[in-house]
């Protein structure tokens, strides 16, 4: 977390000693507190105060987007196939279905506009595609999709979730065009436990928590008003040096991928195997597959040696099988097996990108060396 969010919700902790929803002196101060923290999403955002709903984070944010419309919409909730498993286990647990990304995880808009006609008959609920992935870091077309479904499915909502987008990209012109979006304050340099969505009509969804009617009704419990202060902070501080960031970000992200592969053979990365046509891909993760090891492995190597990464999304930490995201690009298994997933932020230096290749060159010549003797 950033020392300036902390120090801000430091200062909103000290101020609030009430209940947001009570008419009280304190209760007037927190909600005060709480309105100034949605008024600076919503203007980060370019979208109405009206629109932001706090949530715990971005889970509980794609499940109200998901569940809250298929609750209130008949047909069929479609998504893609590499989406978080926050959106993707709501979509199959109501019978939804998913669409197709290509060998580098881009989205198939021939999928899409396939996958939409033969769900036009029963009707469609709902549509949800990521912004950007959070395993592989390509972004996907969301404007396009939208485009799609307003021409084949009018009235249908669209959800997107920017929980990994939010850092390196302005989403302005996006939340403009969907009807619900996601985005969560630990992707940011925030808190974690806290995350918003964006609800263009609140006449789509229904609640998801129901008690005191917070949140415009939409979510109800008592509000955190100092995760939400951390939340507006960590986004304000973002937009404003985001374009600078993301490219230095980018920089030292190729960086490592560049030393990696030059360090050892037998190594991919899914997202981009011809730079001529890759897909685009955001700068704050690295993933890469390296063919006969297996992620586990590689994993408490890299921990014990003082680089913490992961094989795919830190939800399904622990998870045996390959990742559903390298499955839907087609990776062949001797190198989805051996996957790693990093992460490169604004504090990262040079000089950690190279510790990191080093202990990774390292680490993958050891498991091999071991598999072959």
């Amino acid at each position: 977390m950033r020392r300036e969010v902390a120090d801000a919700m430091a200062e909103a902790a000290a101020q609030v000693n009430g209940n947001p929803s009570s008419i009280h002196r304190s209760g007037r101060r927190a909600r005060r507190i709480l309105d100034d923290a949605r008024d600076d999403v919503a203007d980060v955002l370019g979208v109405d105060a009206s629109m932001v709903v706090f949530t715990s984070g971005g889970t509980e944010a794609d499940d109200l987007a998901v569940n809250g419309v298929a609750s209130r919409r008949a047909g069929r909730v479609l998504c893609s196939a590499v989406e978080h498993h926050a959106v993707l286990e709501p979509t199959r647990h109501l019978g939804g279905e998913t669409i197709g990304v290509d060998s580098t995880g881009l989205l198939s808009l021939e999928d899409t506009e396939r996958r939409l006609a033969e769900a036009l008959d029963e009707g469609i609920a709902l549509v949800s595609v990521m912004t950007v992935n959070n395993e592989n870091g390509v972004r996907q077309p969301v404007e396009d999709v939208v485009s799609l479904v307003r021409a084949m499915s009018p009235g249908t909502p669209v959800h997107t979730d920017a929980v990994q987008a939010a850092g390196w990209i302005d989403l302005r012109g996006l939340a403009s065009v969907v009807d619900l979006m996601t985005i969560s304050g630990h992707k940011l340099g925030g808190p974690v436990g806290v995350g918003a969505l964006v609800v263009r009509d609140r006449g789509v969804l229904t609640p998801r928590l129901l008690g005191g009617g917070q949140e415009s009704e939409l979510r109800s419990g008592t509000q955190n008003v100092v995760g939400a202060v951390g939340l507006a902070r960590a986004l304000v501080l973002t937009a404003a040096e985001r374009d600078l960031v993301a490219a230095e970000v980018a920089t030292r992200r190729d960086r490592f991928v560049r030393g990696v592969t030059a360090g050892v053979p037998d190594v991919i990365e899914p997202a981009r195997p011809d730079r001529g046509s890759a897909a685009p891909v955001v700068g704050g993760i690295a993933q890469l597959c390296f063919r006969g090891i297996e992620s586990e492995a590689m994993l408490f190597l890299l921990d014990e040696a003082g680089v913490e990464a992961s094989a795919g999304s830190a939800c399904a930490a622990g998870a045996l099988e390959p990742s559903h995201v390298l499955a839907a690009m087609g990776v062949p298994d001797e190198f989805a097996r051996g996957a790693l997933r990093v992460s490169v932020g604004r504090e990262t230096t040079d000089a950690e990108v190279d510790f990191a290749v080093g202990v990774v060159v390292d680490v993958v010549q050891r498991l091999r060396g071991a598999r072959a003797a």
